[in-house]
């Protein structure tokens, strides 16, 4: 099963503490790569984003940036292949994310192929 590993951070501007470093997120990409169970993965920049939402009327909204009321933000994510939610909750406790922010993790809906 395919599962979305969320890596959510602090906000940009929010005192780091103890944060992984580059090399801490090398290694781990390393890892699940060397298992064969990374299909995808990136790290986001923190400083940009939009939002887009559709009022009722058809109006389109559009947000510039990270919300500053926001205390995380998603700094990156892993998409993984693994047999089951157990196995997704092993390699998200074992990222470098989980130690300063939150990792959350997705189930990948996949339509039955029959």
């Amino acid at each position: 099963m395919k599962y979305l590993l969320l890596i959510n951070t602090r906000s940009p501007g929010e005192p780091p503490a103890g944060e992984p470093g580059v090399e801490e997120f090398m290694a781990y990409d390393k890892a699940v790569t060397d298992a064969g169970v990374k299909v995808d993965g990136n790290a986001l920049d923190l400083g940009t984003g939009t939002t887009v939402h559709v009022r009722a009327d058809g109006e389109r909204v559009v947000t510039d940036g990270p919300f500053a009321e926001t205390r995380e933000i998603v700094g990156g994510y892993y998409l993984i292949d693994v047999p089951d939610l157990d196995a997704a909750l092993d390699w998200a406790a074992r990222c470098p994310g989980a130690r300063y922010g939150t990792v959350e993790v997705r189930t990948v809906w996949e339509p039955d192929a029959s």
